[in-house]
């Protein structure tokens, strides 16, 4: 069972996870309403079928709007801050009940619906939570299924671990495709950026540059597990060969690289123990 003060994983707020998740919960949504019709929907309006499921549908999407809205903060949101499972489930909650709201309030104002508002609201929230579990929870075990498929695709790709001056270092896109080799003793750190990751390296120039790849932190971690490339930061992994001095400033450690245009690193407090760890094996 997930520690609910652990991150969600990342493969819930990646940009097309989200398309994904709101696409197929307005068409989950059309289908459970129409056939089901938790809402009465059949009794709406006294038209036909056809029209009756073209008035339904209509109200159904502008409700599932509330959903894309929802995801489109959380996705801005984690651009600058971490989710634990505590705040996605009470994100959750907050949509069931917006979208419950809009739905109860459509029935008593638009429809006049005789019945009391607490109790259209109370029907709306338990119907509202079965159109948007049923849907999150599929696609969730479709995420987590599919980044464990990756993953394994890639540890079977992957480089043995990384041995200095020796070595290529080769990256993988998160299609499982390879897109940059550098050899070890010239890569140096690399850096979160959205849904792309900045590889920082010295060039046969001897000059700092830099090479963009579309994949996440958390899948070149898992790949790279037990080599020199150390996760130190939510934003960084560093080459831990390239490391000479750590540095503390203030209540923050610093990682200074053997680069002379590299930047200083920084070290979070979540990452701290294991960077120690690592620096005193070197």
């Amino acid at each position: 069972m997930a520690d609910f003060q652990h991150r969600i994983p990342n493969y819930l707020i990646e940009k097309r996870n989200i398309i994904r998740l709101v696409v197929f919960t307005a068409l989950f949504a059309l289908l459970f309403i129409n056939f089901y019709a938790p809402f009465g929907v059949k009794y709406w309006f006294d038209a036909s079928k056809w029209r009756v499921l073209a008035y339904s549908s209509l109200i159904i999407l502008t409700g599932v709007l509330v959903v894309a809205l929802s995801r489109l903060l959380m996705y801005l949101a984690c651009r600058r801050f971490w989710l634990n499972y505590w705040h996605y489930f009470l994100w959750f909650f907050v949509e069931v009940l917006a979208m419950a709201s809009f739905y109860a309030i459509f029935e008593k104002f638009i429809l006049h619906d005789p019945r009391e508002f607490f109790d259209l609201l109370k029907g709306s929230a338990q119907n509202t939570a079965l159109v948007l579990l049923l849907p999150y929870s599929a696609l969730w075990l479709y995420f987590s299924w599919r980044e464990k498929k990756e993953m394994l695709e890639l540890l079977a790709q992957a480089q043995q671990p990384i041995e200095r001056g020796k070595n290529m270092v080769s990256f993988h896109d998160e299609k499982g495709d390879l897109q940059f080799s550098v050899k070890a003793d010239d890569l140096l750190y690399l850096e979160s950026a959205d849904n792309y990751v900045k590889i920082y390296y010295i060039s046969s120039k001897l000059a700092l540059s830099h090479f963009t790849l579309r994949s996440t932190l958390k899948r070149i971690e898992d790949t790279f597990k037990g080599t020199e490339l150390v996760r130190c930061h939510r934003s960084f992994i560093v080459n831990f060969s390239k490391v000479k001095v750590i540095r503390k400033e203030k209540d923050s450690l610093l990682l200074e690289l053997d680069a002379t245009e590299s930047a200083n690193i920084p070290v979070s407090k979540t990452y701290a123990q294991n960077v120690l760890k690592k620096f005193s094996s070197f």
